[in-house]
């Protein structure tokens, strides 16, 4: 039962074990927000005292500029019970979340049986049978039918005002 240092290492051996064994592996996520107790503020207060380099100002995201703050996690398990392998990430980055749930749809692809999605931007994709049609070729304007829905004058428009008397 590993904890992965990076995402993408958590990524990578997911992805093998869902390629592996689709139908039993299961991704769970996990978001808690807890609330830090009176005596983790305290300890939080006295470990910033004693190391002045860790200052709000040097990391203002950072959870222990303000020990009074909320500490939000993220965890993700991937676990298959038939070979009882189990993944697991744990991460505290808000930036890192979204990531992280966008690269699940990504992995469910493999449990629904749908190929890769690919995503190289390097060179231009090619639609076989689709073409931008252009106004020489495929287009065909009937001027006379133009002008006469233009002459016609017949719609709405603004309403002429009545002169006074």
């Amino acid at each position: 039962m590993p904890y992965f240092a990076t995402s993408t290492e958590w990524f990578e051996q997911s992805s093998l074990l869902l390629k592996a064994r689709p139908t039993t592996t299961r991704i769970t996520s996990k978001y808690t927000v807890l609330r830090p107790s009176a005596s983790k503020i305290r300890k939080r207060k006295k470990y910033l005292e004693k190391r002045p380099n860790l200052s709000s100002t040097n990391n203002p995201s950072s959870t222990l500029a303000n020990p009074s703050e909320p500490t939000a996690t993220f965890k993700l398990k991937t676990y298959d019970p038939v070979s009882g392998t189990c993944l697991k990430y744990e991460t505290n980055k808000a930036a890192e979340v979204g990531r992280l749930i966008g690269s699940l749809g990504k992995l469910s692809r493999h449990m629904a049986a749908l190929p890769d999605v690919v995503d190289d931007f390097s060179k231009p994709t090619e639609m076989e049978g689709i073409e931008t049609p252009t106004r020489e070729k495929d287009v065909k304007v009937e001027v006379g039918v133009v002008e006469q829905k233009v002459s016609t004058g017949g719609g709405g428009g603004k309403k002429k005002k009545k002169a006074k008397k």
